[in-house]
């Protein structure tokens, strides 16, 4: 297979810096991630497929490889890399992934999605929060990321790493390690290694009465992280009244002078859930 840097230098392009753009440059890490990755029969949304380097090995797996790439100037040589690789099961789509429908991919498939990707830092967290809200129609997600960020993903409370998504992605998902990219395998290279991780959604095991409400809470909780639980809900976004935090905290027999990194899931949820009960009453 071809590498990044000349499919790129072939049609005088060069990475961009401001999408993120840093190209998996070893064929036998592309494949080994799709291998790990079990898509076997799978219908799956690839997120960023750049130049094809994962594409290719997903779809001699998969059902079906959606290719979504927002570059493009990529797209030409996204169709050549399939159309050499010899798969047939590939739809490139030039779009942002966050105005492609799963939800009409999810019906005209009609099964439960796959998402990988390798995830420019910039927009981890918000594609990952959108799959999150969505997980009614995704069954798994297989991401590289950034390492710091996969950290945030799968760190424990008490440690520096534990905030929002660490909370919101445990809520809902199973999340395991699948391996680890370094910096040297990519084109351009970054100054920081990657991880792969894989997110299995899952029944909460504590449901929330609210789930946007959740999310506001745990954002709200971790926006001053330095500040006491209680002090972080009053002076936060969530626009409650002392009385409410007081009460809420209460009602989830949580200390208000604890610190949101020493929270648990599920103190997260019966906070969120006496929030919930305390400012709408029927909810």
């Amino acid at each position: 297979m071809t590498g990044p840097y000349r499919l790129l230098s072939s049609r005088s392009l060069f990475p961009k810096k401001h999408m993120g753009q840093n190209f998996l440059a070893d064929p036998s890490t592309a494949e080994m991630i799709a291998r790990r990755a079990t898509l076997s029969d799978a219908v799956v949304v690839e997120i960023g497929a750049g130049v094809g380097a994962l594409t290719v090995f997903a779809a001699h797996a998969a059902r079906r490889v959606y290719a979504v790439e927002k570059d493009r100037d990529l797209i030409g040589i996204l169709e050549s890399v399939v159309a050499e690789g010899g798969v047939e099961n590939v739809a490139v789509v030039n779009k942002n992934i966050f105005d492609v429908d799963l939800q009409a991919i999810f019906q005209q498939e009609n099964t439960r999605l796959t998402v990988i990707g390798n995830l420019p830092y910039n927009i981890s967290s918000q594609v990952l929060i959108s799959l999150i809200f969505q997980r009614d129609i995704i069954d798994r997600a297989v991401l590289m990321l950034q390492a710091e960020m996969a950290r945030r993903i799968y760190a424990v409370p008490g440690t520096k790493a534990y905030g929002r998504l660490s909370v919101m992605t445990q809520y809902c998902a199973a999340v395991s390690r699948i391996a680890r990219v370094r910096a040297n395998q990519f084109y351009p290279r970054p100054n920081v290694d990657s991880e792969v991780i894989e997110i299995c959604f899952q029944p909460p095991r504590v449901q929330a009465a609210d789930e946007a409400l959740l999310s506001a809470v745990v954002k709200a909780a971790f926006g001053q992280r330095r500040k006491t639980l209680r002090n972080a809900l009053i002076g936060g976004e969530l626009n409650i009244t002392e009385y409410q935090t007081d009460t809420s905290l209460e009602c989830a027999g949580i200390s208000g002078g604890r610190r949101a990194e020493t929270l648990c899931v599920d103190e997260f949820v019966s906070l969120a859930n006496c929030v919930a009960n305390i400012t709408h009453p029927h909810v």
